[in-house]
């Protein structure tokens, strides 16, 4: 292996090791198998917002040039998100043109927590989302119509 390979490893291990140790509330991620460029996380919605009470899963694949590189991080499980596309892209800045190699995955993963309850309505993937963000009621039903029908589709 290479030496960017091994120091890429070395991060991740790292990085694995500050999540289980000292990982915030409401946050996790772990490998899929043996493979450490592939991980899955579970994000929790955070109080106060439209997602508390309900749980996330994300797929979180890491670049060779890891940490020089952004994560490509989408959500598996539907959210029905101005920031968030049909697809599960996210539309976050610290995974596009602000990356920097001293964001952690948890940093990345408090930072969408904390997306879900403050989203940029100045760029939206989903418009309808968008649109309905400033109506408490509407979005809050919208938001788990929409988790019920994905899911009740991909059965």
């Amino acid at each position: 292996m290479s030496t960017n390979g091994n120091s890429v490893t070395t991060r991740l291990m790292s990085e694995l090791k500050e999540l289980v140790s000292c990982g915030a509330e409401g946050i996790s991620a772990f490998p899929v198998s043996d493979n450490l460029f592939h991980w899955i996380a579970t994000l929790q919605g955070a109080p106060n917002t439209f997602y508390e009470g309900l749980e996330y899963k994300l797929s979180i694949e890491f670049p060779q040039e890891y940490p020089y590189s952004a994560p490509d991080v989408r959500f598996i499980t539907p959210c029905f998100h101005p920031n968030v596309d049909s697809h599960g892209a996210i539309c976050l800045d610290i995974l596009k043109e602000k990356w920097s190699a001293v964001y952690s995955l948890s940093k990345i993963l408090l930072s969408i927590q904390s997306l879900l309850g403050n989203p940029n309505n100045q760029s939206p993937l989903n418009h309808r989302a968008a649109t309905l963000w400033g109506d408490e009621q509407a979005f809050r039903a919208e938001v788990l119509a929409y988790r019920e029908a994905k899911a009740n589709a991909s059965c």
